[in-house]
């Protein structure tokens, strides 16, 4: 494969990508099938993607007429990539044999290997005989939305599909590569100003904050909005804070050292708690909350911005939704995404129904969503939260920092690019935007 790779490294014009031969393999990161009870019985902590997650070569498949070949310059971790090499909360290898059951082109997916990752920026190699708006050459970032636009009920909202799934991980053949296959309707053009690291950590934790904040699907702010945001130096969370001042807002951020705060105040968040050193202890034990913590983490929240908040933005699941759906003002919205901290939600409803609060679900974005906030990074409006880099090799370590939260922001993972720094095409919105606002995350990491 070096040699088209080393083709792509150089710039070479699309004729000479075209003319290049595809390798029959590809280096790539992937689970096995045969070691999916490795870690039964184990806790979740103790469960190590170090050693569940393997790097080697792997063959690519034949190309389907609605799909891509990109040779990925970066990609990134994202919990799902945890998910999967911790075999939980389910293997993933019922989602590939399901999909395998669709279509004989699904039946490509249906392996005893599993190529991980949900994002990657790079170049185009090959597309199928169907693809009409990408060609051999372009420079890409990859949306995770994977879906079938022969069903009905992809369209409108493709989220709302019921055969929608999320590329690399109830997918195979994902970004955690060298070179990984995509449909053409989840490529987007990669930010001119960014580096192949910093353009392949937005796609999933972007595209999800935009649905969530941003558009009619989710709970878009308006001016003045007070918005809480848990985990707010995190990925998805430090995309949440970005929107909420663009849009007017003001976002309340919820972190866990005065080390987070200082980077959260940087990135433009004035109110911020450190819920470690206010040690609220949202449960009393495992099966009881404690109404009195909801009670004094709703009062910190009054004494930085005088009210409620309007919207809260939730992913911990389990450790806070309790307190979420408490401090929420009469009549407001909780917006959850994920559940990190365990699914099995509780709280008291009395302060649903009797406030008229409403919880919304959502699930990344669709394909005009994942693009209008892709633009936006492109525009330079929007800055990746990047924290530090991988090697390709390093994934493993990379997915077991993410699972045990030893990270800021977003994990880059380099594929096929050469080394940290490379692929800025447009030096000059680079320099407009600020080098310091750009490396926040790692400055500080």
């Amino acid at each position: 494969m070096t040699d088209i790779i080393d083709l792509v490294r150089a710039g070479a014009p699309a004729e000479e990508l075209a003319a290049a031969p595809l390798p029959a393999t590809t280096r790539a990161v992937f689970v096995r099938r045969d070691e999916q009870a490795m870690f039964e019985g184990m806790a979740s902590a103790d469960k190590d993607p170090r050693q569940s997650l393997h790097v080697g070569e792997v063959p690519l498949p034949e190309l389907a007429p609605d799909e891509a070949f990109v040779a990925v310059m970066a990609s990134s971790i994202n919990f799902n990539t945890v998910w999967t090499s911790i075999f939980e909360p389910l293997p993933t290898f019922g989602f590939l044999d399901r999909l395998g059951k669709e279509s004989a082109w699904g039946k490509r997916h249906a392996l005893d290997y599993h190529v991980v990752g949900s994002d990657a920026a790079g170049v185009v190699l090959r597309v199928g005989s169907a693809v009409r708006n990408w060609k051999v050459g372009d420079v890409v970032t990859v949306q995770c939305n994977y879906v079938d636009d022969q069903d009905p009920s992809a369209h409108d909202d493709s989220m709302m599909a019921s055969n929608q799934r999320i590329w690399g991980f109830e997918t195979n053949f994902g970004g955690l590569a060298d070179i990984a296959v995509v449909k053409a309707n989840q490529l987007m053009p990669k930010p001119a100003h960014l580096t192949w690291e910093e353009a392949a950590v937005n796609g999933l934790c972007n595209s999800t904050s935009y649905r969530m904040v941003v558009s009619r699907n989710g709970a878009p702010v308006t001016q003045g909005d007070r918005v809480l945001i848990w985990g707010a130096s995190g990925g998805i969370g430090s995309f949440a804070v970005q929107y909420v001042l663009n849009a007017g807002g003001t976002p309340i951020g919820v972190v866990s050292s005065p080390e987070k705060a200082a980077m959260l105040r940087e990135l433009g968040c004035e109110h911020v708690i450190d819920r470690r050193e206010k040690n609220y202890q949202f449960w009393s034990d495992p099966h009881t909350q404690n109404e009195a913590e909801w009670r004094r983490l709703g009062k910190d929240i009054r004494a930085l911005v005088g009210d409620d908040p309007d919207i809260v933005f939730e992913h911990p699941g389990r450790s806070t939704m309790g307190a979420s759906v408490f401090v929420t003002r009469r009549g407001g919205t909780i917006v959850t995404c994920a559940a990190t901290s365990g699914y099995m939600i509780e709280y008291d409803n009395r302060h649903l129904w009797m406030k008229l609060k409403t919880i919304k679900g959502s699930h990344f974005s669709n394909y005009r969503e994942a693009w209008a906030a892709n633009q936006l990074i492109c525009d330079g409006r929007i800055v990746p939260p990047l924290s530090a880099v991988f090697e390709l090799e390093q994934t493993g370590e990379a997915a077991y920092q993410v699972h045990h939260n030893q990270h800021e922001g977003k994990i880059g993972v380099l594929c096929a690019a050469e080394r940290e720094g490379l692929g800025v095409t447009d030096p000059e919105l680079r320099a407009r935007v600020g080098e310091d606002r750009l490396t926040i995350f790692r400055r500080h990491n």
